[in-house]
């Protein structure tokens, strides 16, 4: 059987295209088949040794000591919030630019998520934003590493550490890189860090969704530095239970009874299979091609629209190497004189799929009528959901794809008459 070399230029059987360009999709290749065959044909499809092979691998290449595989990004969310003991009453402080699952998560431990306005440059929750909203209420503090671009996570951490003094009282950090696998940030003494290694933070979430840069299928992580953190979120990830004597607490002699298990905490199923693992471990062996291709097409788009009017560039801060997971463009709308509405309606009538990320999270009906949230609450985001547009954005898209969504934007996109 023929193995992958790498990105190709042209689309292998597996990877022919769609009637629609898709603003994002999977990868996959003879490898991943294979290794998912291999799984099919052994003697473990789930609760096997491929879901450890993959933790190991995922901590290894992020520099974490551990990670807990399970079977979404959003059961990831919501197990970080459980094991940091979030809980009712509490509140928990996020991103509004963001999918809904990072204050959802909260809302599901019966806490109040609080939104902090964001950096307009960036799109990333502002520290001192953060600053302005903890109380002593507030048990964890989740930042979304938006696109691929880590926050500023440094200040963040210093801001929460000085506020668990004042306040007497423990505030996790749980980072949200659900777009940020295989980013990268400055460190203090001027290195590099993987975001991943929990080095301001108690944990960091991850997701395998098609859209993102490896896929399980569907599929999470958590990623951690605290063995006690890391034990209990195995143990919520499957019911509560464990069959781990140093953690028993009702029995005694349990060499006496092989067959003993016990049930600590409330958990969940949120397992994950050995077969979504064993393709989650084939692609983590093409991440850094996958990153190269990435940046290859957001230089391609940045250097096509350098000195278009009306349309602003993602902007990159220099502590930060993003793997990018989306490429937004902000338009000024009423500059070209068409709706974003339209501009994307033309853009599909000649094959290419673009879509908004994100409205803002505290607009969403639920939570308007749950916790009184309007707009108005975060300037910054309500500014850059009226001008954002992504575009398509993933490893197999070719030259060609590439210059033809850039041509077609081009094409729309023009100063109304004056």
């Amino acid at each position: 059987m023929r193995r992958s070399k790498g990105i190709e230029e042209k689309p292998s059987a597996i990877q022919k295209k769609s009637i629609i360009m898709p603003y994002g999709k999977q990868y996959i290749d003879e490898d991943d088949i294979q290794a998912v065959i291999n799984v099919l044909r052994s003697d473990w499809i789930t609760q096997g040794p491929k879901i450890e092979e993959f933790e190991r691998a995922l901590s290894e290449y992020c520099g974490a000591k551990y990670a807990v595989a399970m079977n979404s990004g959003t059961s990831a969310l919501h197990i970080a919030c459980l094991a940091s003991n979030v809980k009712e009453g509490d509140e928990v402080i996020t991103s509004p630019v963001t999918f809904v699952a990072s204050a959802n998560c909260a809302v599901y431990c019966g806490a109040r998520p609080v939104f902090a306005d964001i950096d307009p440059q960036t799109y990333n929750i502002l520290p001192e934003e953060i600053g302005k909203k903890i109380n002593e209420r507030t048990r964890a503090v989740i930042p979304v590493h938006f696109a691929g671009q880590s926050c500023d996570m440094e200040s963040i951490y210093r801001i929460v550490k000085a506020k668990e003094k004042q306040f007497n009282s423990k505030i996790f950090i749980v980072e949200d890189a659900c777009h940020a696998l295989g980013s990268r940030y400055k460190v203090m003494d001027g290195g590099w860090a993987r975001i991943g290694s929990c080095m301001h933070s108690e944990m960091v979430v991850l997701s395998f969704h098609p859209v993102k840069h490896i896929t399980t299928g569907e599929g999470g992580a958590v990623l951690t530095n605290d063995e006690t953190l890391y034990r209990k979120m195995k143990r919520l990830r499957s019911h509560g239970i464990t069959n781990n004597p140093e953690e028993f607490i009702g029995s005694s002699t349990p060499d006496l009874m092989p067959w003993y298990y016990e049930q600590i905490d409330l958990g969940y199923n949120y397992r994950i299979t050995d077969i979504q693992c064993a393709l989650g471990l084939s692609q983590l062996k093409k991440l850094q091609k996958y990153r190269k291709r990435r940046r290859e097409i957001v230089d391609m788009y940045n250097e096509s629209f350098s000195s278009t009017e009306y349309i602003q560039r993602p902007f990159e801060a220099k502590d930060c190497d993003s793997n990018f997971h989306i490429y937004v463009l902000l338009f000024d709308f009423e500059g070209i004189g068409i709706k974003r509405s339209e501009l994307m309606t033309e853009l599909r009538k000649k094959g290419i799929q673009t879509q908004v990320h994100y409205i803002p999270v505290y607009t969403q009906p639920f939570y308007k009528k749950k916790f009184g949230t309007k707009w108005g609450d975060c300037p910054n985001a309500e500014r850059y959901y009226q001008r954002c547009l992504s575009l398509p954005l993933f490893p197999a898209m070719t030259g060609s794809d590439v210059k033809r969504v850039v041509n077609e934007v081009k094409r729309i996109v023009k100063p109304k008459e004056r």
